[in-house]
């Protein structure tokens, strides 16, 4: 595994999640977006997904899809190098119809105008969220190898 430089590393509490999810859900409903479904990617997105989905009523989640529908609220945990985007965005039906939503944005990074968020980073410390707190501690033994 390459070496990562770390610039620190901040912990998110579930608190401070479920702060995320209903800053982030009010911000979609003001957006004036709509939505009939919410697509995610297996890892980081599937818990804030589910967390979102809740607020909007929402029962099924589309998880790893190699097509994203009209009408589709894509979550994500955090907006971070912009690589899942750029997986994500040549699957979707309709650009102009799709949002892409993300508990954290990085800060310093530039955003795709689909982005809706609910809070940035203070720089470029590495965001340990609460569903990865073993790979991160297994990713950091690792490069110090």
């Amino acid at each position: 595994m390459a070496k990562q430089n770390w610039k620190g590393k901040s912990h998110i509490s579930w608190k401070e999640i479920e702060s995320c999810v209903k800053i982030l859900s009010d911000k979609i409903k003001k957006s004036g977006f709509e939505f009939d479904r919410i697509a995610t990617v297996s890892r980081g997105g599937l818990v804030p997904a589910r967390l979102v989905a809740d607020h909007f009523n929402i029962k099924k989640i589309r998880i790893d899809k190699k097509k994203i529908p009209k009408r589709t609220l894509f979550v994500d945990d955090i907006y971070d190098s912009g690589d899942t985007f750029k997986r994500i965005f040549p699957l979707v039906k309709d650009s102009k119809n799709f949002t892409y939503a993300t508990l954290i944005a990085r800060k310093g990074v530039k955003y795709p105008k689909q982005l809706v968020y609910a809070k940035k980073t203070r720089g470029k410390e590495y965001v340990v969220f609460p569903w990865d707190k073993l790979e991160f501690e297994r990713t950091k033994k690792d490069t110090k190898d």
